[in-house]
């Protein structure tokens, strides 16, 4: 059984960071049920689950919220759920009957999880927008890039998934925990633009005590550094290195010859820029199977850099079973791990609708009001 074994989750179709919360509730035990709009609701081969990896772990159920009876079938299911996480704009669940007001009264013990990318106040709450405007406005996509270059936006990683998504698994499990001890719910707000200022807590230290430029590429982390960069190999693929520690960057003058050479001493900044040159000249003599056979397994802080379909072939990964191959689609296993309860995909994604009858016979509905819901289109 996972950690959150025994837990009731009610996930409201969305996308990106909404169902990546889902997931991550699933995989640690959670019983999470998907609200599908009943429009998509288009049947489909249980025996052949579609390969979308977010949707893993779930129980799908098709609703039309817009339907008075759907909107009931919602507060239905919310009277036996410990949570809700829902990523519309701020006043659409209200607008739908479902707003936390509604949802507390009928459950008071619920968490109810709010996925935005604004918050739910601020002048920008009710603009539209994607990952990369709310890591625009946190201070983290400006600070990402090489020197003279423009900002680069990383996939949507830090707006979606880490200061998204995760922020919110983060938070619910904070308000189940709260619940379990208090027998009160309440509303979490979850905001991009706050969790992705969040993942940049760091930085602002730095800058404050005056060891990071607002200069893109400038700095330690940010490829200023000759010692912490991606090089390209004689090959064109590339390898990574951090010999941030001054071990670690003795061991990587030793190991790549680099030591041969006459440089300026590692933190010498204003030399950075030419040694940056000098080192990529260096890497660019061999493949990146020889840096492997030179650098694996040593405290140079070295890995090669991996294509997603290479990433779970790699030796460490495969050991560690860092990925797992499901109805044939290869996936990233569920993490972290813990020692006494197992976190394990739990069942493949549903389709829409998939288990509609299976979850309102759970709520106790009889197949008579099962079949008066479907005939009046609230369910599908």
């Amino acid at each position: 059984m996972g950690p959150l074994d025994g837990m009731r989750i009610i996930e409201l179709q969305g996308i990106g960071p909404g169902p990546f919360c889902g997931m991550m509730l699933a995989d640690m035990g959670a019983d999470v049920i998907r609200v599908d709009r009943a429009a998509n609701v288009r049947g489909g081969d249980p025996s052949t689950p579609p390969a979308d990896v977010l949707a893993r772990g779930r129980r799908s159920i098709g609703i039309d919220l817009k339907n008075a009876d759907g909107v009931e079938t919602v507060l239905r299911l919310i009277e036996s759920a410990d949570g809700l996480i829902e990523g519309f704009r701020p006043g659409v669940m209200e607008r739908l009957g479902l707003g936390p007001d509604v949802c507390l009264e009928r459950n008071p013990r619920l968490v109810f999880g709010r996925m935005t990318g604004w918050g739910q106040s601020g002048p920008y709450a009710m603009a539209a927008g994607h990952d990369i405007n709310y890591i625009a406005l946190s201070g983290a996509l400006g600070s990402i890039g090489r020197k003279g270059e423009a900002p680069v936006p990383p996939l949507n990683l830090v707006g979606d998934f880490g200061g998204g998504g995760m922020l919110l698994a983060y938070g619910m499990v904070c308000g189940l925990l709260s619940a379990t001890r208090t027998g009160a719910g309440q509303v979490i707000d979850a905001a991009m633009v706050d969790g992705a200022a969040t993942l940049m807590a760091m930085f602002f230290t730095m800058t404050e005590i005056g060891v990071w430029n607002e200069e893109r590429g400038t700095n330690m982390l940010d490829t200023g550094a000759p010692f912490y960069d991606v090089y390209e190999c004689s090959d064109g693929e590339y390898v990574s290195i951090g010999s941030i520690e001054p071990q670690f960057y003795a061991e990587l003058m030793a190991r790549s010859g680099l030591g041969e050479i006459d440089l300026p001493g590692q933190n010498s900044r204003s030399d950075w820029p030419a040694m940056k040159d000098q080192v990529a000249a260096v890497f660019k003599q061999k493949t990146r199977d020889e840096w492997c056979e030179l650098m694996e397994h040593s405290d140079v802080c070295f890995a090669p850099v991996l294509s997603l379909s290479e990433a779970p072939q790699h030796p460490h990964n495969v050991e560690r079973e860092t990925f797992t191959r499901v109805n044939g689609v290869i996936q990233p296993s569920p993490s972290p791990r813990f020692s006494g309860t197992e976190a394990k995909l739990s069942r493949p994604p549903a389709h829409a609708g998939q288990h509609t009858d299976e979850l309102l016979a759970d709520i106790g509905l009889s197949e008579e009001a099962v079949a008066a819901f479907r005939d009046s289109g609230a369910i599908a």
